[in-house]
């Protein structure tokens, strides 16, 4: 099978790209092979098709012209469109799979697609298709009132970094693409929760939406019985992730139990001057974060958006840690309240304070909760898992096209 796989970062740059790249070498590994599509970057890894990359784009351009320039790029890529197009020419891949190809890439690639006649999978890594900032979330709040597709919502509450000339600008994007038909256009979409899955059923057909879990590398993380008496925070320093939650839980339990904090973020400066015994270790990655999480005792997504599917739950369970996570979008789709972790209700302090005073005050309770987390990650989010369903989507989409062409 030949899939070439479009994402507009070919470095790992978040979440998504982890995904994406969990699968190519999976993918790889099984003698397919894989054409890959993306946006030049110095930080890119090697690729065969570089050559057919988009340039890379600036959306910070200071000259009037440029900035119109790129709000026109932005809606719509001729650059783009052509360039996937004489790929998918050269190529002829069995299917195209897109991952994060917003902005860059933009949705219109879908459509260079479809002409072809070549099926498209789409992986809903956020609520672009719903919501025109992708997140769900402006102004400190969770949002819906653009699952009904009135976009212009987007505008009247400036979502947008309460921008209105952004907030237009994804305005016009969110038009011009359903306009398009870019999002109808994908043959099958794969959302990573039942949240995400039940978020996107509002414009698109329930049987065009597949529910797959993202995976995560069991075989590749040690089980380790260890615990250094610390709880850990993973990820982003902005309002929407919670921490300030965390921040002041910890401060509130005046040192009973210390906090690690690991990640950057627009609010770092401000958490480190606001909260001084909390110990900010920032980015972390490869082995001096295995270290981290192996010696950590609970893992915390204290998330106030609704979150997908997120990473650092799946890996802290493969490490065996108990999760106090959020209610909220699909944390409590792999957190099992009172089994492999605790839930508490977004932003409330107190009972995120009460879990963790409950969880440190008893090593054997976290043990417990992180050995049936482990169990838990391997028998239902593990990478072989992941990857067969992402097999028996392909291969029911390269069978319905080659029934399709035979008639």
């Amino acid at each position: 099978m030949k899939i070439l796989v479009a994402n507009k970062f070919f470095f790992r740059n978040g979440g998504s790209e982890v995904v994406m790249f969990q699968e190519r070498e999976f993918l790889r590994s099984q003698g397919h092979e894989v054409v890959d599509f993306s946006m030049h970057d110095e930080r890119n890894i090697e690729s065969l098709h570089v050559a057919h990359f988009v340039g890379r784009q600036d959306y910070r351009s200071g000259s009037k012209f440029g900035k119109i320039k790129s709000a026109c790029a932005l809606i719509h890529s001729t650059e783009a469109v052509r360039r996937i197009g004489a790929l998918i020419d050269e190529t002829e891949p069995d299917l195209v799979h897109c991952h994060n190809i917003y902005h860059q890439l933009t949705p219109s690639v879908i459509g260079a697609a479809k002409t072809r006649g070549v099926p498209v999978v789409l992986t809903l890594h956020d609520y672009k298709p719903v919501c025109p900032v992708y997140t769900r979330f402006h102004h400190g709040h969770c949002c819906s009132e653009c699952l009904d597709g009135k976009f212009g919502r987007v505008v009247k509450n400036r979502c947008a970094d309460g921008s209105l000339s952004k907030s237009v600008l994804l305005y016009a994007e969110a038009i011009v693409q359903r306009w398009l038909g870019s999002y109808e256009k994908v043959t099958r979409f794969i959302a990573p929760s039942h949240f995400m899955r039940d978020s996107v059923l509002h414009r698109f057909k329930s049987e065009q939406v597949e529910l797959l879990y993202n995976g995560v590398d069991i075989v590749g993380i040690p089980v380790v019985d260890r615990d250094d008496g610390y709880v850990l925070y993973l990820g982003r320093l902005s309002g929407e992730k919670g921490i300030e939650t965390l921040l002041r839980a910890h401060a509130d339990a005046a040192g009973a139990w210390p906090l690690v904090v690991a990640g950057t973020g627009p609010m770092g400066d401000d958490f480190k001057a606001k909260y001084p015994t909390a110990k900010f270790v920032g980015h972390q990655s490869d082995a001096t974060l295995q270290e981290t999480i192996s010696g950590a005792s609970v893992v915390v997504v204290p998330s106030e958006w609704y979150e997908n599917c997120p990473m650092s739950v799946l890996e802290a369970m493969a490490y065996g840690k108990p999760v106090v996570g959020s209610r909220m979008g699909g944390i409590p789709e792999l957190v099992s309240d009172g089994e492999t972790g605790l839930l508490f209700d977004a932003g409330n302090v107190d009972q995120l304070r009460a879990h963790l005073d409950a969880l440190m005050a008893s090593p054997a309770l976290r043990h417990a909760m992180g050995q049936r987390a482990r169990l838990r990650a391997e028998r239902e989010f593990s990478l072989d898992k992941h990857n067969t369903g992402l097999m028996t989507i392909y291969e029911s989409l390269v069978t319905m096209k080659q029934t399709t062409s035979n008639l």
